[in-house]
């Protein structure tokens, strides 16, 4: 009797895995409270036993399919513009039931980027007050956990929560704000999926394949290789620990740890395979995006690496060219007296690049940042500038959502006129001097110089330097923290540009021979 309990405790101790992973299974996204995209035919998928009959019910509709060899199965919904109350999910197979309770029908984004994406709600401006108001039953979101690695996963831990003050406080505050802005304006409910991952460059979002066959991205590849190749975890942690424990025998602050490089959030694909992937297929209307500050000394390829990244994730999802709206980088670090160069001016110009792509868009934020700070508080006016740009381009609201830009120059007797288009109806304005500061004009000479900005017209600037009597190139915003004060009546500011095509300071064809 002992011998066959013995035997009978083996095979389902050795078996325990196989048998969890047997009859139906549904991934995190398809659950209770999740929120499906209206007028989409959404995907549903999930597992089960292989060749096994699986049923899918919802709002009248049903949907029958059958498990591959590999126990996968999906099924698509027919598209739904709404529902007056809340719906139910049945999925059967084998004779499993599963009931999926509290579904709702209404817009779903994709937040996704670097920490200013992932900075939460509660560290965002006036906390308390947020978090105590957010009682939102029709705003629902879900997290992706941060797994870097270059193995595509299918599936993630986590579940999808109903917006309220105890569940709020550790959500992207982009992605709430933004959110909140939505279901306050259209009054339908609104699905948030953050995978955001602080630190993270655009290239770990990128499928490594994709990566390895572009040229324009050899030298960044061939460096990953090498590090792929020497790279010892185990030996960087201790000799970590051998100089903390050093500094903390000294009374000093020990380093901080190690990460390890090949499961980080640099390394080309590791964000693709193991955050992104899990997702790809869930029906969204778009993706909201606010990253740049690590990609920051590599400006100079950042266009084509973002637009990569852009064609990619929608190639990958098979809906068309669908909404794809970024945040361009902040004002960061110390204001320089003198104007120059800068790789955060190169960035925002290659995010403004990226504008080529159809159907995106960009809030302009050098305005909001506090400078000292990478992580500016201020995230309730990022979430709406990019909630102004959705409501206008997806959801038809007569809306002045862009900053105007540069569009032309003339240059006569010294002065270079500037001409600015999506000036809206009002015109430009400067929102605390007579003047428009922020420009910078060179001659031949190719030296900057600080410019005087007049009002000419509602869409005109005159540019002027008592240094520069012959100027052949005019700059605006062109710094890391810039100080400009030239927007729209909407509010917006003015986007960075210059009007030279002079080399950009972070390629490295452009570094002064040693």
């Amino acid at each position: 009797m002992k011998r066959g309990f013995f035997f009978l405790t083996l095979i389902l101790s050795l078996g325990s895995s196989s048998l969890l992973e047997a009859g139906l299974r549904l991934p995190a996204l398809v659950g209770d409270h999740m929120v499906l995209q209206r007028d989409l035919a959404n995907p549903i998928w999930g597992w089960a036993d292989p060749g096994a009959d699986v049923s899918v019910s919802i709002a009248g509709q049903t949907h029958a399919t059958k498990a591959d060899d590999q126990g996968r199965w999906k099924i698509v919904l027919q598209p739904m513009s709404g529902a007056q109350h809340a719906l139910r999910m049945t999925l059967s197979s084998n004779g499993e039931v599963r009931v999926l309770s509290n579904i709702v029908i209404g817009e779903v984004w994709i937040c996704s980027g670097q920490s200013n994406m992932q900075w939460s709600v509660s560290q965002s401006n006036d906390p308390d007050l947020e978090v105590a108001s957010a009682n939102y039953p029709n705003i629902r979101f879900i997290s992706v956990p941060q797994t870097g690695t270059q193995e595509e996963q299918d599936d993630f831990k986590g579940r999808w929560e109903l917006c309220t003050p105890e569940t709020v406080g550790e959500f992207s505050g982009v992605g709430f704000f933004f959110g909140r802005q939505l279901h306050q304006t259209l009054g339908v409910p609104i699905g948030l999926i953050d995978n955001a991952w602080g630190g993270s460059a655009a290239e770990a979002w990128v499928p490594r394949e994709v990566m390895e066959a572009d040229a324009r991205f050899s030298v960044v590849m061939d460096q990953w290789r090498e590090i792929e190749a020497n790279y010892d975890h185990e030996k960087a942690m201790a000799d970590w620990k051998v100089k903390a424990d050093e500094a903390q025998a000294a009374g000093k602050t020990p380093p901080r740890a190690p990460s390890d490089q090949l499961r980080g959030q640099h390394r080309p694909g590791n964000l693709w395979a193991g955050v992104l992937h899990p997702t790809i297929g869930y029906g969204i209307r778009g993706t909201v995006w606010y990253q740049g500050e690590s990609n920051a000394g590599r400006a100079y390829q950042y266009d084509d690496l973002f637009s990569l990244m852009i064609t990619e994730w929608r190639k990958a999802w098979g809906i068309g060219d669908f909404p794809f709206y970024w945040v361009q980088l902040a004002d960061f670090m110390a204001e320089k007296p003198d104007p120059g160069d800068s790789s955060w001016a190169e960035l925002r110009e290659a995010q403004t690049n990226t504008l080529a792509l159809p159907n995106t868009g960009q809030a302009v934020i050098y305005d909001l940042g506090e400078g000292r700070d990478i992580h500016p508080r201020n995230k309730q006016d990022v979430g709406k500038r990019l909630a102004r740009i959705a409501l206008a381009r997806d959801y038809g609201m007569a809306l002045e959502y862009q900053s105007p830009s540069y569009k032309s120059m003339e240059v006569k007797d010294g002065k270079a006129t500037l001409t600015f288009e999506n000036v809206g109806t009002a015109g430009l304005y400067t929102f605390d001097t007579q003047e428009a500061v922020g420009f910078a004009v060179a001659g031949e000479d190719k030296v900057w110089h600080w410019a005087t900005g007049k009002l000419v017209g509602s869409d005109k600037v005159e540019v002027t330097s008592g240094e520069v009597p012959n100027p052949v190139a005019v700059r605006y915003a062109w710094a890391d923290n810039p100080v400009a004060n030239l927007r729209g009546r909407n509010g917006l500011p003015v986007v960075p540009f210059r009007t030279d095509d002079w080399p950009l300071t972070t390629d490295p064809a452009n570094a002064p021979a040693q």
